[in-house]
């Protein structure tokens, strides 16, 4: 089964999935753009170029997730019950290999004993109530269902109609923060704190406090103190509505009126590194980077790669997938296997466009999947989603000297 959200929505896929007792993995992709004329609304901003996987076993969800090599969620989840640390501890379980990566971290976890099934279960619910959140707020993209054996082993399953009784009810609230708050994505930060300190509880203030940082975003938030996303911003809806608190898709935009109080403990240059045995490609990605206030360094031996990459430390890794003796399916689950890289961002670059591609690229840990050719404003996207813009007021001689000085502090 597989198709366009134009044909098709979201809710009436899943209940054909639970109609027909179906066992497998749905994949839905957004679309990159407004795309399709024939959609009767537009995606949100927030979702575009995306993509989910939904697990099904006999009509019921057993797990969900977005970019599936991704260990941010899972970590966020963990500090509920103070284990996040725990995940840098673990060896990588032997599921992360075959199955979704989290789903493999989640169960080591309970292996482990540093969960105990009622917390595995509470989270692996809150993840499926997240993932269909954006699902059915998704109106432009595809999807693709595969029939195949159950992800396992099982901890919990769910009910589809139930679910979306709930879900879609929680969707259609979620429009009354139009357009003060758009998606969970954003993330708060408080642009009058005087006021504000007048306005609520000490307690309330200082719990907002700390989490309106603006690098906190609205479902970090509601993963962070166990509620649902509509609860949490119900909570600070007001607040936002009064310009005493101000949300943004980037965390490191600072609010126009409140320059004074905002301070970015994050203000070093992103680094990118880029794997690939295409010459062209290579210098193509080197030289868009750099001139965008990144820095940005190719690898074009993929023997060598992970001995360079260690070093290197980047906050994002583009990987080819077609490359002799070593491809990039090998490269991202030896990466994955290091503490090191276990939430570093890796994407996945191709020529071929296919579903089993994706699902090979998730299955060794990417956090997305890529198609080449691209350009320039496709790559810049790509890197502004996974590691934010860049600094090209930066000169690039300059940048390069001051991230040197840093890593020779970093070793003494």
């Amino acid at each position: 089964m597989q198709g366009n959200l134009s044909e098709i929505d979201i809710r009436s896929i899943l209940q054909l999935i639970e109609l027909g007792q179906r066992t497998g993995e749905l994949f839905v992709e957004a679309y990159t753009s407004t795309g399709s004329s024939t959609g009767t609304q537009p995606t949100p901003r927030s979702l575009a170029g995306q993509s989910w996987y939904v697990f099904c076993f006999n009509g019921q969800i057993i797990y969900a997730t977005q970019s599936a090599g991704s260990l941010f969620r899972l970590r966020d989840y963990l500090r509920r019950y103070k284990a996040d640390t725990a995940l840098d501890k673990i060896q990588v379980p032997y599921m992360a290999s075959t199955n979704a990566p989290e789903y493999g971290y989640l169960w080591a976890l309970l292996e482990n004993h540093i969960l105990t099934p009622a917390q595995g279960r509470n989270i692996i619910q809150s993840m499926i109530h997240e993932t269909l959140f954006d699902l059915l707020s998704l109106h432009q993209g595809s999807f693709t269902f595969e029939m195949g054996p159950a992800l396992a082993p099982q901890l919990t399953s769910l009910e589809i109609s139930s679910l979306l009784a709930k879900i879609v009810k929680q969707v259609q609230q979620w429009k009354q923060f139009h357009p003060h708050i758009q998606s969970p994505n954003q993330c708060p930060v408080i642009s009058d704190p005087s006021e504000l300190r007048v306005a609520l509880p000490v307690n309330t203030f200082n719990t907002l406090r700390r989490w309106a940082d603006g690098h906190t975003s609205i479902r970090q938030m509601a993963r962070y103190l166990n509620r649902d996303v509509l609860t949490v911003a119900k909570a600070i809806y007001p607040f936002v509505q009064q310009g005493l608190v101000q949300v943004f898709y980037e965390p490191s935009v600072a609010p126009t009126n409140n320059k004074k109080e905002w301070s970015s403990p994050e203000t070093k240059v992103p680094r990118v590194v880029c794997i690939d045995d295409d010459n062209t490609i290579r210098k193509t990605v080197e030289s868009i980077l750099n001139e965008h206030g990144y820095e940005a360094t190719t690898i074009g031996n993929p023997l060598q790669a992970l001995s360079l990459v260690f070093p290197l430390k980047p906050d994002l890794i583009l990987c080819d997938i077609a490359m002799p003796e070593l491809d990039g399916y090998e490269i991202c689950a030896m990466l994955r296997s290091s503490s090191a890289f276990r939430q570093t961002p890796i994407v996945m670059l191709t020529g071929i466009d296919g579903f089993i591609d994706r699902v090979k690229a998730r299955m060794a840990g990417a956090t997305d999947f890529y198609t080449k050719p691209f350009g320039e404003s496709e790559l810049l996207m790509l890197v502004e989603k996974y590691v934010g813009p860049g600094y090209p007021r930066v000169n690039v001689s300059e940048r390069l000297l001051d991230r040197s000085l840093e890593d020779q502090l970093e070793e003494k």
